[in-house]
């Protein structure tokens, strides 16, 4: 037995006095190890003095990628599949165990159940990791989508991109796309497509249903729960990544979920905007002079002079509790820096430091104060939301700032929610 000959992407079996271990042979650097990538998709290490027998498998010269086949089928509706990336567009690098970018055709093979509901149209504006993506990204998307909302032969639309910053894409589409007429789903995994435990088919599998339904909204589409079962079709504004690994890394705040969705039928739980003849306009303008500010004990107001000296336009300042700042302390008073910004052109909005709930200043004295101010409360907007819809009312100069951050233009309001 030589397993000094074992390559990197080679597949093996190797049997130790307690198991039997298959998997891919990963690059290591000791020596003496053994590195595995196993179909669960975790890595092992197993020393070399505890195998007693091994077994190369497969190659990994050996190991021939398959190239999906593309059928239409005239009486199956067609679908924009637009990849810009992520772990959805991702492989297992056979070297580090890491992952890298794969084909864009070859997330069709993780998901054959997707060509029996749709006839998928392949496109790819860009393909980035979704910590890399910024407005102009956003843009891009929303031009891309344009182009098959106005296409008469496409029934909907599915984006797939990294879960890192989907939901601030998701509300930028929102607010992007005027007078929606057909559904754009945006889905993800959160496990690159080569794993065995990827969640990548069931969730395009379920965009795929959300895109051919009558629901013409912007939805984040994933698993309802770490189950392999269900997905949920998720508002757009009122959505937020809040685990960094699991299946259902994606929770609705202060909302509801538009649709079930399961490989085999979607079932609407509330009521939905349908698809529409009229013709859908893009508005894609967005001023990136804008930040999320997130107030903390001990925190120097002086930040917001910082913003103002770079040309910043509008700040969203995360609040404490029914949206307060410190107001007491002589040092760290907030007050009189923001009403210093505020009278010098900035915007400064307030939203929640917390996940849920909605903003009250009419309750403490420190509210009232900072009410006063010029602040714009923003009720129980995200946080991620209320950036994104603060630099698209920015770069509209006609608008008056205020009245368009309290209007209610995506239901990034929940207009019936009570603190």
């Amino acid at each position: 037995m030589e397993t000094k000959t074992f390559k990197p992407g080679d597949k093996v079996k190797i049997q130790t006095k307690s198991k039997t271990w298959e998997g891919l042979v990963l690059e290591s650097h000791d020596s003496s190890i053994i590195l595995l990538k196993l179909k669960s998709g975790y890595n092992i290490g197993i020393r070399e003095g505890e195998i007693l027998d091994a077994e190369v498998l497969a190659k990994a010269e050996g190991i021939k990628k398959e190239k999906p086949e593309i059928v239409v089928d005239s009486n199956l509706p067609n679908v924009a599949l637009i990849i810009t990336g992520g772990t959805i567009s991702s492989r297992l690098d056979s070297k580090t165990g890491g992952v890298i970018g794969t084909d864009k055709d070859d997330i069709l093979n993780i998901a054959p159940k997707l060509k029996e509901i749709c006839n998928p149209i392949i496109v790819s504006p860009f393909m980035k990791m979704s910590e890399d993506m910024d407005p102009k990204d956003w843009i891009k998307i929303a031009e891309e989508c344009e182009k098959y909302l106005n296409d008469e032969s496409i029934s909907g639309i599915i984006v797939t991109q990294g879960t890192d910053t989907l939901h601030y894409t998701a509300s930028a589409l929102s607010f992007f796309l005027r007078n929606l007429n057909k559904p754009i789903a945006l889905t993800y995994s959160q496990r690159s497509v080569d794993r065995a435990s990827t969640d990548a088919s069931l969730n395009l599998v379920c965009a795929a249903r959300y895109a051919v339904s009558e629901i013409a909204e912007v939805a984040i589409v994933g698993h309802r729960d770490s189950n392999d079962k269900v997905c949920l079709a998720m508002p757009a504004t009122k959505t937020r990544k809040m685990h960094t690994s699991k299946r259902d890394a994606f929770h609705i705040i202060n909302g509801e979920p538009i649709a079930e969705i399961t490989k085999e039928k979607l079932i609407p739980l509330k009521d939905f905007d349908v698809r529409l003849l009229t013709k859908p306009k893009l508005d894609a303008k967005y001023s990136d002079k804008v930040a999320l500010v997130r107030v903390y004990p001990g925190q120097d107001p002086s930040i917001l002079e910082y913003y103002e000296k770079e040309g910043y336009r509008g700040i969203v300042l995360e609040t404490t509790g029914l949206g307060h700042v410190p107001t007491k302390d002589s040092n760290n008073n907030w007050l009189p820096k923001i009403k210093k910004a505020i009278l010098n052109g900035m915007t400064i909005c307030a939203v929640a430091g917390t996940i849920n709930g909605r903003l009250n200043p009419n309750v403490y004295s420190a509210g009232r104060d900072l009410q006063k101010s010029g602040i714009i409360y923003l009720k129980d907007m995200l946080a991620e939301t209320a950036l994104v819809k603060l630099g698209w009312v920015l770069a509209h100069k006609k608008w008056e700032v205020k009245e368009k951050m309290l209007e209610n233009i995506a239901d990034e309001y929940s207009p019936t929610l009570h603190n």
